[in-house]
């Protein structure tokens, strides 16, 4: 009797939340477009954005499996582990999850974290970590390049300083990430001082890659069995994008330009945005805002970096963006990258969902340290 009172209850309450979490959006826009939009955004989503987030992670894949065949991933966690132990309490090997998920996107690490020459240099408790380590330095390359070309005088300074402030707040979104999940394995402070020392072992350094026939036929067959990793995450993906993108979305887009909804896919009620408004006192403090507007691409790179990089003209055409501006969009535009997007499918992806709550505000206070980081940088800068 007591487990269907519980059962009745729990049955309740879901009625309650989804009448709420529908009926907000629905009295806004209309319960018809509401769920055109619903469609529409994730239809749009499945071939814009998974279809794109596979085609990464096959290339991705097909490469990082050639440069396990050939022993690349081995010499670069040699090579690397003296600055990425110290740092990041990470083997070297994740050096290469920061340069794949620099010139491509956040769910290219994934595709490294499925191939077995990849993981093997990793603990189980460093597995999680690297779903933050990847989504700071999403995008990267493109959004540095699309900052530079905007043309703001002292523009490269400011894009420069912004991977600065990124590399700050990958450095807090790892740390707290590692606390957690270390905590989790039972493993203890000194095993974890252990970690950060570059002498640190995995085990693994040792080995050399396996020959399977000739050079060409071991490129061909790497290349093909990487690609195929790929073409499986993308359709793991599929339901945490759709679902989770799709809602937050609603919540960050607005109405069209004259203000009637139709149904389209990206219209929502903008309700991040206004939160943003609402604490612009407390973001001139921390970011060095000169408008209450530019908090508009931080809340909006939560769920898109690239739809925030959107806004990014405009501002600077009305004045509400200059050089420091650039700076902080930079670092939060890398460092967030759309994480509330692609975080839970990420976690999902590398079979840890029991992180997801804390990968989610490891990253938050992460890419809030990046932002930080990347005005009080340029205005010491400005100093000098």
């Amino acid at each position: 009797m007591k487990s269907k009172k519980n059962s009745d209850r729990q049955a309740y309450i879901l009625l309650a939340v989804t009448a709420v979490i529908f009926g907000i959006p629905a009295k806004i826009m209309g319960t018809g477009n509401l769920f055109n939009t619903i469609m529409n955004t994730a239809h749009d989503l499945l071939l814009n954005t998974v279809f794109y987030i596979m085609a990464i992670s096959v290339v991705t894949g097909a490469l990082s499996s050639l440069m396990a065949e050939f022993g690349v991933i081995s010499l670069l966690n040699r090579l690397m582990r003296p600055l990425m132990r110290p740092l990041y309490g990470l083997p070297g090997a994740a050096s290469l999850g920061i340069l794949s998920t620099f010139v491509s996107d956040n769910p290219a690490i994934l595709s490294l974290a499925k191939n077995d020459s990849f993981i093997k240099y990793f603990k189980e408790y460093q597995v999680p970590a690297l779903c933050n380590l990847g989504t700071s330095f999403g995008m990267g390359m493109i959004l540095a390049s699309y900052m530079i070309g905007l043309g703001v005088p002292g523009t490269i300074g400011a894009v420069f300083t912004g991977v600065a402030g990124a590399v700050v707040g990958s450095l807090v979104s790892v740390a707290l990430m590692l606390r957690k999940t270390a905590k989790y394995y039972n493993i203890d402070k000194a095993s974890l001082k252990k970690e950060r020392s570059h002498r640190a072992d995995t085990g693994f350094e040792s080995e050399e890659p396996a020959a399977r026939g000739s050079v060409a036929e071991r490129a061909l067959n790497s290349i093909l069995e990487g690609g195929k990793t790929g073409v499986s995450l993308g359709m793991d993906i599929i339901p945490g994008v759709l679902c989770i993108c799709t809602f937050v979305m609603i919540l960050t887009f607005g109405a069209p330009a004259d203000g009637v909804y139709t149904g389209a896919a990206y219209e929502g009620i903008a309700l991040l945005p206004k939160i943003g408004r609402l604490i612009s006192p407390l973001t001139k403090v921390l970011f060095g805002f000169s408008s209450p507007s530019a908090i508009a691409f931080p809340i909006t790179s939560l769920g898109a970096t690239g739809a925030a990089m959107a806004l990014v003209p405009q501002m600077i055409a009305t004045g509400a963006a200059g050089a420091n501006e650039i700076a902080v969009f930079t670092a939060m535009g890398m460092c967030w990258s759309g994480y509330l997007s692609t975080h839970i499918s990420m976690m999902d992806a590398l079979g840890k969902r029991q992180f997801i709550k804390d990968a989610i505000i490891s990253h938050t206070i992460g890419g809030l340290a990046a932002g930080v980081a990347a005005h009080y940088i340029w205005v010491v800068v400005g100093m000098l």
